[in-house]
């Protein structure tokens, strides 16, 4: 989990990632961040979500369960 925590960090360009926080609830958090959030999900973890579905999770953390399990 922590090697996607970093990555995560690298797109939001944040040097502390808080996993209890929304994407949405940076200020980094754009359609760039989300294009390039969802490439890299598809790259390097085989999995495919839209933006739709990455803003229903509740937090930061949530999310990375999902994409981990």
């Amino acid at each position: 989990m922590e090697e996607l925590k970093k990555k995560i960090a690298e797109i939001l360009e944040v040097e502390s990632l808080d996993v209890n926080r929304k994407f949405t609830d940076y200020d980094e958090w754009d359609s760039l961040a989300g294009l390039s959030l969802l490439a890299m999900l598809d790259t390097d973890y085989g999995k495919q979500m839209t933006v739709k579905d990455v803003y229903s999770f509740d937090s930061i953390d949530s999310f990375c369960k999902s994409v981990l399990d």
